[in-house]
């Protein structure tokens, strides 16, 4: 389970987020790239843009379910 304590600085402000324990796997990326991007370097996603309609909210949840380590979470 995400942490909001380890929450990653780059994530945007609002509900979700993706924490220290992301292993950039780009899971989240694949399945809702309009919310999560990895880094530049690639070290971790973050969420670049917050969910806004119910739609969105499926797809994040979606991402936060198949994340393998529980790096994203939602207040």
């Amino acid at each position: 389970m995400a942490s909001h304590d380890a929450r990653l600085s780059d994530n945007v402000p609002g509900p979700w987020f993706v924490d220290d324990s992301c292993i950039a796997c780009d899971t989240c990326v694949g399945l809702a790239p309009a919310y999560f991007k990895l880094t530049s370097d690639d070290r971790h996603a973050y969420v670049w843009v917050q969910p806004a309609q119910p739609e969105a909210w499926r797809q994040c949840e979606a991402a936060r379910l198949a994340c393998p380590v529980g790096a994203i979470g939602h207040d």
